[in-house]
């Protein structure tokens, strides 16, 4: 059986656009994952909401997505891969950081795992990892996203930079999946089915 760490924020987690209730697991991008993959997969589900890269926000204690990463992968090893989608919330306005900047913080979760041997007879397992989509236009979100569709339209670029120099796998979700427009941050139930059957895909390629 081949396990698979989906790690990740709110996009991950399953927040329902609008209402802050959570998809049920099957309805959820890594629920839709595990059914297109079948058996001989286990798909372990990390979502965290408002899940930073490396950042702690003074608003959301806990969320510093470097701080919990080593521990769940040690809890949840061997891991055969590891999927790695965050950036999002790193384009709140607090943080004040470019797309460059979120992509270097996404580097330092990769080196994180690449120095972490939680893979099968204690190697590094391969990383998928994930631009998300554009955010925005936003709705009620507007002030806590003030530049996000700027910072997130960039995104993708660098995230890819990061895989190539860091020799990761790469899928930029905006190319098949958008958020929803009652908030402009999360996907609706189509799009995570979308992202979970076109992962489902990628994950088969890579570790058949």
């Amino acid at each position: 059986m081949k396990t698979v760490l989906c790690f990740g924020d709110s996009n991950t987690w399953g927040y329902i656009p609008g209402t802050g209730q959570r998809y049920a697991p099957s309805a959820r991008w890594p629920g839709v994952m595990q059914g297109q993959l079948g058996a001989g997969y286990r798909v372990i589900e990390e979502g965290l909401n408002a899940r930073t890269t490396c950042l702690d926000d003074p608003t959301r204690p806990g969320r510093n997505g470097l701080t919990y990463l080593r521990p769940c992968l040690d809890s949840h090893a061997p891991l055969d891969l590891v999927i790695l989608m965050l950036g999002s919330n790193d384009c709140k306005h607090r943080f004040g950081l470019s797309a460059y900047d979120i992509a270097q913080n996404l580097a330092v979760l990769v080196g994180a795992i690449q120095a972490t041997p939680c893979g099968p007879e204690g190697c590094v397992p391969p990383i998928l990892l994930l631009a998300p989509p554009v955010l925005g236009p936003f709705t009620g979100l507007a002030d806590l996203f003030v530049g996000g569709t700027e910072r997130s339209t960039d995104l993708a670029r660098h995230v890819r930079g990061v895989a190539e120099s860091t020799r990761c796998q790469f899928v930029d979700t905006g190319a098949f999946v958008k958020v929803d427009a009652t908030d402009g941050v999360h996907l609706d139930e189509l799009s995570h089915r979308t992202l979970g059957e076109h992962l489902a895909a990628a994950v088969q390629a890579l570790i058949s």
